[in-house]
């Protein structure tokens, strides 16, 4: 069974991500394979996706959401599951003392949910090198609060990753 693990990255946080979920596969006796959304033609060829996209204003990137709302019939056939990554820091609970990881689900889990009705759905920490960001998040971070808003560091817990792609392996195994 190949296992299309497809993501949707702005600066590598969420495709290390899915690189991770993939080799975690491959380990348990899947074959799976990670790749950019925007370079896969068609889900069809393959068994079962994960399909991830970083979130930004509480959305999924726009390819990751063109990818899914194109192959939606192909893929309400398939078993899928969804992940995300975004929020930034250390901290599970945000100032309102909400669960940050919950706030954090893009709006498209509601809207795929209903036509895909996926396994399961999961927001994971993501990570910020200042090094690689493009010139708008460059200057949010000069703000006063920019560095509150932007942290710098890789806040993903791999443990958690690690643990959602073990159950994805034994879902398809059964």
């Amino acid at each position: 069974m190949t296992v299309l693990v497809g993501f949707s990255s702005k600066y590598g946080a969420t495709e290390g991500i899915a690189e991770r979920i993939a080799r975690k596969l491959r380990e348990a006796g899947r074959d799976a394979l990670a790749r950019p959304l925007a370079s896969v033609d068609s889900p069809a060829d393959f068994e079962a996706c994960v399909l991830g996209s970083a979130v930004y204003m509480g959305a999924w990137r726009k390819d990751a959401t063109r990818f899914v709302r194109a192959h939606l019939a192909v893929l309400a056939d398939k078993p899928v599951w969804l992940f995300s990554s975004g929020p930034l820091g250390f901290d599970k609970l945000d100032a309102q003392g909400r669960d940050k990881l919950k706030e954090s689900e893009p709006k498209q889990f509601d809207e795929f949910d209903e036509a895909l009705s996926p396994r399961g759905r999961q927001v994971f920490f993501g990570a910020l090198d200042p090094s690689v960001l493009g010139r708008r998040d460059r200057l949010v971070r000069r703000i006063p609060s920019g560095h509150e808003l932007l942290p710098e560091g890789d806040f993903r817990n791999w443990a958690a990753i690690d643990a959602w792609a073990a159950g994805i392996a034994e879902e398809l195994a059964d």
